[in-house]
């Protein structure tokens, strides 16, 4: 009997521990549930925070990629400023050597013309002066013939020609002496004109557009 009685203390031992081990895993169990539910609700809260935090360094990277690319779109605007400014600089300076160019080339061309039809004037000068030496010697006979008349016509045509082309003589004769016109290669007596005036024309002088082709060669009243 003490036997068993000892065997029903140990069932009662083992009933007890089983009672206060099943007390500590619904302790555990529980104390789990709590910690997944605090976790469940907490797990919202804390992706919502990350999406949030996620998007605002989202949007300063994108406002900082904005920031750069805008920095970069406006050092490349100056640079194109920069070389579109120095372009035109250049394409203004060639424009004016240009212009200087073909002005100096203009008076290039009126120089050399100028020269030219100057040295072609000075040779028909000669021409014209023997026209005028033949006249002078005709006698009044002659004046009236038909070869003179021809001579006159070919003389008048030749003083025309020259006349279009701004060739004129020099007035002379009753003129005060101009040294920029006339050359003196004698003085003179003259009851009809005063010092300094020319009374006789010994070779006709001729101007080319307002230039001096060749000088008047005159005697002066002294």
């Amino acid at each position: 009997m003490s036997k068993d009685k000892h065997v029903s203390s140990k069932e009662k031992d083992s009933k007890k521990d089983k009672d206060l081990e099943k007390k500590v895993n619904e302790a555990e169990e529980k104390e789990v549930e709590a910690k997944a539910e605090e976790t469940k609700e907490a797990a919202p809260e804390e992706i919502s925070e990350t999406i949030e935090a996620t998007e605002e360094n989202a949007e300063a990277k994108a406002e900082d990629n904005a920031e750069d690319k805008a920095e970069e779109e406006s050092a490349g605007n100056e640079k194109l400023k920069a070389k579109i400014d120095e372009l035109n600089d250049k394409c203004l300076r060639q424009m004016a050597e240009f212009e200087n160019f073909r002005k100096r080339t203009d008076k290039e061309k009126e120089a050399m013309f100028e020269t030219g039809a100057k040295s072609v004037i000075e040779k028909i000068l000669p021409v014209i002066d023997n026209f005028e030496r033949g006249f002078d010697a005709l006698t009044d006979e002659d004046k009236d013939s038909k070869f003179a008349e021809g001579m006159k016509m070919i003389y008048k045509q030749l003083m025309d020609e020259l006349d279009k082309i701004q060739v004129k003589p020099i007035e002379a004769v009753g003129k005060e002496f101009d040294p920029n016109l006339h050359n003196a290669v004698m003085q003179t007596e003259s009851d009809e004109y005063e010092s300094g005036i020319v009374a006789q024309e010994l070779q006709k002088g001729y101007t080319y557009r307002d230039q001096v082709v060749r000088h008047s060669m005159v005697a002066v009243v002294s």
